[in-house]
């Protein structure tokens, strides 16, 4: 037998202190874990999203291009389509136009509207841009559409986040 010998008191003091810690580090540990985990998650390896549209059969006539990508929220992964209008302008360069209308947020619709053809079309209030993506004054657009930055991987289109066009 030991000469210290630990009382009753001391005994329980004990217990309920590493019982208290263990219950403590159970319920801190989901909190450290969802502050520190987006720190150590990888960054992408690009912001360019990959679209299924060759470069080379890019035309002067806006073609709409779906695309797709996974979107993590938290710990929710979730595919999302996006859409752009592209063509090839005068120089042949790409253009590539955002299809939400700067009015309210509905989607545009190159050449439907028959009384204004070769225009993008706003069904939700008749807003009208044209080819370039400039809204027409008179109708409800305020600002031209969005612009996407783009590269060009394979032979194939990539893009970026759609931005506001920079005044000239």
């Amino acid at each position: 037998m030991s000469k210290n010998r630990v009382s009753r008191r001391q005994f329980l003091n004990y217990t309920l202190t590493g019982v208290g810690g263990f219950m403590a580090a159970g319920m801190l540990m989901p909190m450290v874990r969802f502050a520190v985990d987006p720190v150590l998650q990888a960054a992408g390896e690009s912001d360019f999203i990959p679209t299924k549209q060759k470069v080379a059969e890019i035309t002067e006539t806006p073609t709409r291009v779906d695309y797709t990508f996974e979107q993590q929220d938290a710990w929710y992964t979730s595919e999302v389509t996006g859409t752009a209008w592209v063509y090839k302008d005068e120089k042949g360069e790409i253009v590539a136009l955002s299809p939400v209308c700067k009015h309210l947020g509905c989607v545009v619709d190159w050449n439907t509207d028959k009384s204004n053809p070769d225009h993008f079309y706003c069904p939700c209030h008749g807003g009208l841009y044209t080819k370039d993506g400039t809204n027409v004054p008179g109708t409800p657009p305020v600002a031209a559409l969005d612009v996407f930055p783009y590269s060009e991987k394979d032979g194939f289109l990539y893009l970026g986040k759609a931005e506001p066009r920079k005044e000239a």
